[in-house]
């Protein structure tokens, strides 16, 4: 069973912070109580308390990493129908549907995800529909073992709607010969549900503000799970490769004051003007992969280093089981061989996605108050032959290289 450690000390190592001011901390220490991080420093500073230490001799830390796009859980491993709930294709238009019910946490890809550094990672719907659902984050980790409970792991749910354009919704609908099969009817139909919504977040609100002379709106469980997005409390994550699917995405979102985020974004090298200033960021890759469909004719490892050098807010994803999730850090290390600097790569995979995903008071960065998600290496992490030397879930030590 899983149980915080009361207090820890992790002494003697290179804290790689990833905040705001990028800082390193040679020679330092973190204070770790109930699962929190309490306190860190240059060794010299460390308080003299009696709890129990760790000296990690001269290693590197880094915050837990974060994968802002997967689809963790919902698909099974050499099995059909039976354990595959990431696309529910009876329907194109689907907000209501929320991800954490199709999640199987007893998927070894958790624990494989967890000893390779990853202890957050952001749960989607898939990409068949149009409006496919309600997107969750997670950590890797749970209270019981293999016999995880979804309901332990969540950091945020319903943290943002999943929608798709281009060629998957297409596809998928012209197969079974009705709507939509043209990109116009993929907008279209986003549109509609998005001017329902609209509609009933005014209403709902003009009756919660006052009851007495406006009635309250009919229970519709579609737009009820779209209020947060017209509020603009939560962002809207559009799958979209080819730059007309991007630039559909940011016209529809400012036609409905909604706050995009690019999944994939596969030509986005080529328009980082409008990426920097008109969404809230980009989920770059998969990368390791081929170029199975013509949307991916500009897939390229230079992608995620030419969007971040221009200033565009740039995480790296595996877009599990696309690209298995436990080799996000090689998905790193791919984008630093295509271009990017080294120190962007790791903000690729830490404190970047856990922005763009509204999850840094949380993850992200090793900082006072955050969770004591850390990963520990002896070496570079970006080189491929390098596994974790030690993980840290919540402060405790799940894993450590022999």
């Amino acid at each position: 069973m899983f149980n915080y450690i009361q207090q820890l000390m992790l002494t003697n190592v290179r804290v790689h912070t990833m905040n705001d001011k990028n800082e390193v901390i040679d020679k330092g220490y973190i204070y770790i109580k109930e699962g929190k991080i309490i306190d860190l420093g240059k060794m010299t500073n460390m308080p003299k308390y009696n709890i129990l230490r760790k000296d990690l001799e001269g290693a590197d830390i880094y915050p837990g990493f974060v994968d802002a796009h997967t689809h963790l859980g919902l698909f099974g491993d050499s099995v059909g129908m039976e354990d595959t709930d990431g696309n529910e294709d009876s329907d194109p238009v689907t907000p209501e549907l929320n991800v954490i019910d199709a999640i199987n946490t007893n998927n070894a890809y958790f624990d494989e995800a967890l000893r390779a550094g990853i202890t957050t990672a952001v749960i989607s719907p898939g990409s068949t529909n149009p409006v496919a659902g309600q997107i969750a984050a997670v950590k890797t980790y749970g209270k019981y073992g293999r016999k995880k409970r979804v309901d332990d792991m969540i950091l945020r749910n319903s943290m943002a709607i999943k929608f798709a354009l281009g060629e998957n919704p297409k596809s998928t609908y012209n197969d079974k010969d009705q709507m939509p099969v043209t990109r116009m009817a993929v907008a279209s139909l986003i549109r509609e549900m998005l001017e329902k919504a609209k509609r009933y977040e005014k209403n709902l609100t003009a009756y919660n503000k006052d009851p007495e002379n406006h009635d309250e709106p009919e229970y519709d469980r579609k737009c009820e799970a779209l209020v947060p997005l017209m509020r603009r409390e939560i962002t809207a994550h559009f799958h979209a490769h080819t730059a007309d699917d991007i630039f559909t995405a940011i016209r529809i979102s400012k036609e409905y004051n909604i706050r995009p985020v690019i999944v994939h974004c596969t030509e986005g090298s080529e328009i980082c003007d409008v990426l920097k200033n008109e969404t809230e960021g980009v989920l770059s890759g998969p990368v390791m992969t081929d170029r199975s469909k013509p949307e991916l004719k500009s897939l390229a490892i230079t992608s995620a280093g030419l969007l971040s050098s221009q200033g565009v807010p740039t995480a790296i994803i595996t877009d599990h089981p696309e690209t298995p999730l436990h080799l996000l850090i090689v998905c790193a290390a791919v984008a630093v061989r295509g271009g990017m600097s080294r120190n962007n790569a790791l903000r690729a995979i830490t404190i970047v996605p856990a922005k763009i995903c509204g999850l840094d008071d949380r993850v992200g960065s090793i900082e006072k108050g955050k969770d004591a998600d850390l990963v520990v290496y002896r070496g570079d992490p970006l080189d491929v032959t390098n596994s974790p030397a030690a993980v840290f879930a919540a402060g405790r030590l799940v894993d450590e290289s022999k």
